[in-house]
């Protein structure tokens, strides 16, 4: 269907319908086609006629009079006949119309039945008059005759206007005239002249009254659409959609919607005649885009010229409130500018929209700290001055510890609040310092401008961890997390952003490597480390998959009797060119890439199925992650590691460490109970050590305590408090019904230490190192019983220290953690052990250095000799010095 701009295609349709008959257009006139508009127009006209339909009659009723009085001196009833009969029909027929109307009958009946009414009693009327001209043309020369003649010329006047709004009906009115006046006279002529003329006459009047129905069409259009259009506008304004205002040739109000008016707390009646710039706020000190808007408007207003969108600022108002403006000029047909016409919405939700946005942007949603994006604009501003020379400034990268063990036991949402706390714990130390924000997760950042002093970013440092360490109360729980920091200040440790995030990451990396809940200022030498570390997790990846992982088992003996009870099994990782990597050095890197619960199935079931091989009395420990303790599959995966091998609940021991409790919430109560019912036993791990209260040994189904051996070691040592430590736990352990195992015993002394605080099992060196599966097996088949070491002798008495020195050698420069320390060598705990007979120097952070010989290696320590004895006294210092000669 062909369409043309502007008009719609069944508009064309109806003109292309009419295109044959526009020769008889003047019919569509006389008799309407019925389309909607000329039913309302046909209905108008027909209302028209029927309402002046009563004063006809009653006219006819005084013309009746008039030929009554005409013919009274021969009045018979040829004479009453020929008034009264035709006056009786037509009364009959406009009596019929006007009752039709007066009881609202016309609705019932459709607008072209009416015309065709109407039309009717036209005729009625016609053929009535041309009776009583037929009747009493021999009555013209009465006297009396000029009274009955005005009578009829205002008869005829007042139903030819009466009919004239029914054009067919006007027709049907003078047609029977016009026919009796032209066979009364009975001229040739006069017909001739007639016919034409009525001719001319119906062309005419069905012309006008065609083009009275296109009037009535466009009226009827353009009041439609009016209509339409001004509930529209209602509608839009009742719904505060926006509002409306037009202004005259000065810029004065005329018009304002009442909604806006209510908005600026005033009436309509007020703001008419005021100015329309009074409505815009002038802004000189406020932001440059309302200023702009404002100016923007005032410049339009006084050129005459349109407007679209123009932001602006309300004036009057207590909250800021903004207005998008749009106008156009009005001119009259002569071009006199009349003022201008336009509409407003309302800009004040959108603006708070785009600026939470642009917050949002900028900030983390969680927290309310600057998120990555806007850290790193800070950071760039930190290290350059406005001419772009290097500033002195400090980063700090801070990570926390423990934290997804948060997330995997008491679920997200309370590791969101956790995050929220540490965000303002971190905010109000730091305070005016520098800027702290969030990259995400749990890492967090610190810039310093200006701060580059060690001691001063040391203490802060120190202050953050201690604060953050503290415990959080969340939904009833009590957690405990901790903080790692690695620190870079620029220049030294770069001049750039990305240059000094890195090296800031580097030293974060060696703080978490370090045991992590310590800081660490970047190096140098911890490039290779971390180039290390990232191919540790690249190797650790794939070893589940080539059967990388064994299993040694470090016996645990009854203290008495030094009869075997148990053996503890752990994970070893003999990589191809690494050699046996420890598992200090690799369990951390699992644990961040998420391969621990995959591991800990493995081991769990392995030692199963190793301990079946043991005599009945053995039993088997295994360590149990708070991540798989989290898991609601670690009962199933319990019970078909047992199941596999065959192997009693009782011989098998889960040790578990203080974090299990970080929530101590029902589902860690619920874990313990369903595992205690399949009948294996529970050992506390390192207890002691970490940062869940005594409250859980009430209610977790404990059968041993683990002393950890940062007690053991040294507890033999004249003047060490850890005898006193070590006496208060087995004390506890006996008033629980709870045994005892002691780790870490290495000598003579601390063996009979131990046996004298009365633990009831130990674990150490002096009764074994870990051995392989088949080393474990021979010696249960010894009777299971070690004899006691007798090459081993006392030693220079020892100090229990735990301290951190770098490690140099000429196989590289790595972190360690100084144990033990007698006059003449010590114990150092390090990732990656060194061969005996390496010479190796121990530098300790405030400037001391030790040299000497590796003389044995473990897993993950090695004892040195030193080159020459020290002076012990001066650890409490923080210097040592060489012996004087004795």
């Amino acid at each position: 269907m062909r369409r043309v701009r502007g008009r719609p295609a069944n508009s064309m349709e109806g003109q292309t319908g009419d295109r044959g008959v526009r020769g008889l257009r003047f019919l569509r006139g006389l008799m309407p086609a019925g389309t909607t508009h000329d039913r309302s127009s046909v209905s108008n006209r027909v209302r028209m006629t029927a309402d002046a339909l009563p004063l006809v009659l009653l006219a006819e009723l005084t013309v009746a009079g008039a030929l009554a009085l005409v013919r009274a001196d021969n009045f018979d009833a040829a004479g009453i006949a020929m008034i009264a009969g035709p006056l009786v029909a037509m009364l009959l027929a406009g009596g019929f119309v006007c009752l039709i109307i007066a009881r609202g009958l016309q609705r019932r009946i459709r607008a072209e039945d009416m015309h065709g009414v109407i039309a009717g009693v036209a005729l009625v009327h016609g053929l009535g008059w041309a009776c009583w001209m037929f009747g009493f043309h021999d009555d013209m020369a009465s006297p009396l005759w000029p009274i009955a003649a005005i009578a009829h010329c205002g008869l005829l006047i007042l139903a030819t206007m009466t009919f004239v709004p029914v054009p067919i009906a006007a027709l049907a009115l003078w047609l029977p005239l016009t026919g009796m006046a032209v066979w009364m006279f009975g001229s040739l002529t006069a017909f001739v002249i007639t016919l034409p003329m009525a001719g001319l006459i119906i062309v005419a009047l069905g012309g006008i009254s065609e083009r009275s129905y296109v009037a009535s069409h466009r009226w009827l259009d353009k009041s439609s659409a009016a209509l339409k259009a001004g509930v529209l506008l209602r509608e839009f304004e009742e719904t505060h959609r926006g509002w409306f205002w037009e202004t005259d040739a000065r810029g004065y109000l005329t018009y304002i919607s009442p909604q806006l008016a209510a908005a600026l707390g005033r009436s309509v009646e007020q703001l008419l005649g005021t100015p329309f710039t009074e409505l815009v706020q002038h802004e000189r000190e406020e932001s440059t885009f309302t200023g702009q808007g404002e100016r923007t408007l005032g410049f339009h207003l006084s050129t005459r010229l349109a407007f679209t969108e123009i932001a602006v600022r309300a004036a009057g108002i207590g909250d800021a409130r903004w207005w998008s403006l749009s106008g156009r000029p009005a001119f009259d047909e002569g071009g006199n500018f009349l003022g201008f016409r336009g509409s407003g919405t309302d800009l004040t939700e959108m603006r708070k929209s785009e600026a939470e946005v642009k917050r949002l942007a900028s900030y983390d949603p969680l927290t309310g700290l600057p998120n990555r994006i806007m850290m790193r604009r800070t950071l760039d501003e930190s290290l350059r001055d406005v001419a772009g020379k290097p500033k002195r400034a400090a980063l700090l990268l801070l990570d926390l510890d423990r934290f997804k063990s948060v997330n995997d036991t008491l679920g997200h949402p309370v590791g969101d609040v956790l995050l929220g706390q540490v965000a303002e714990r971190l905010t109000r130390i730091v305070h005016t310092d520098g800027q702290v924000g969030r990259l995400g997760g749990d890492e967090f950042q610190v810039v310093l401008p200006g701060i580059a002093e060690r001691i001063h970013l040391a203490n802060l440092a120190d202050a953050i961890i201690a604060e953050l360490s503290k415990p959080y109360r969340i939904e009833g729980s009590v957690v405990s997390i901790g903080a790692s920091v690695g620190i870079a200040i620029a220049p030294d440790d770069g001049a750039a952003a990305d240059a000094l995030i890195r090296n800031a990451d580097l030293a974060l990396y060696a703080a978490k490597a370090d045991g992590k809940g310590v800081h660490r200022f970047y190096e140098p030498e911890m490039h290779a480390s971390a180039k290390d570390k990232r191919l540790l997790e690249m190797d650790l990846r794939k070893v589940m998959s080539e059967n990388g992982l064994s299993l040694v088992y470090q016996p645990v003996v009854d203290a008495v009797t030094e009869a075997i009870v148990g053996f503890e099994a752990l994970a070893r990782w003999n990589h191809p060119t690494r050699g046996l990597v420890s598992p200090a050095s690799f369990i951390p890197v699992a644990e961040e890439i998420g391969l621990i619960p995959q591991i800990g199935e493995w081991v769990l079931r392995t030692a199963c199925l190793e301990a079946a091989k043991w005599p009945d009395n053995v039993r088997v420990a295994v360590n149990i992650s708070p991540i798989q303790f989290a898991s609601p599959a670690l009962p199933g995966i319990v019970l078909s590691a047992l199941a596999a091998a065959q192997l009693p609940p009782h011989r098998l021991e889960l040790e578990i460490t203080e974090g299990v409790f970080l929530g101590e919430g029902e589902d860690t109560d619920a874990m313990f109970a369903r595992l205690k019912a399949i009948g294996v036993r529970f050992a506390l791990d390192d207890f002691g050590t970490g940062y869940s209260s005594l409250g859980y040994l009430k209610k977790a189904p404990f059968d041993k305590i683990k002393v950890d051996q940062s007690f053991v070691r040294g507890a033999a040592v004249p003047g060490s408090r850890n005898a006193a430590i070590v006496r208060a736990i087995v004390t506890l352990a006996e008033s629980l019904g709870m045994e005892t195992t002691a780790e870490g015993a290495e000598t003579p002394e601390e063996l009979a230490l131990i046996r004298s605080l009365g633990c009831s099992h130990i674990q150490g060196y002096i009764f074994g190192k870990p051995m392989s599966s088949d080393e474990a097996r021979a010696r249960v088949a010894q009777h299971g019983k070690f004899a006691m070491p007798g090459l081993l002798v006392s030693r220079d008495p020892r100090v229990a220290v735990l301290r951190s020195a770098m490690v140099r050698s000429n196989l590289g420069n790595m972190q360690g953690r100084v144990r033990n320390l007698s006059r003449t060598g010590a114990m150092i705990e390090c990732m990656t052990p060194l061969p005996a007979e390496t010479q190796v120097v121990l530098e300790f952070g405030d400037g001391g250095r030790v040299g000497g010989t590796v003389r044995w290696s473990g897993e993950d320590r090695f004892g040195m000799m030193f080159d020459e004895p020290i002076e012990l006294e001066q650890l409490a210092s923080g210097r040592m010095t060489k012996a004087s000669a004795a």
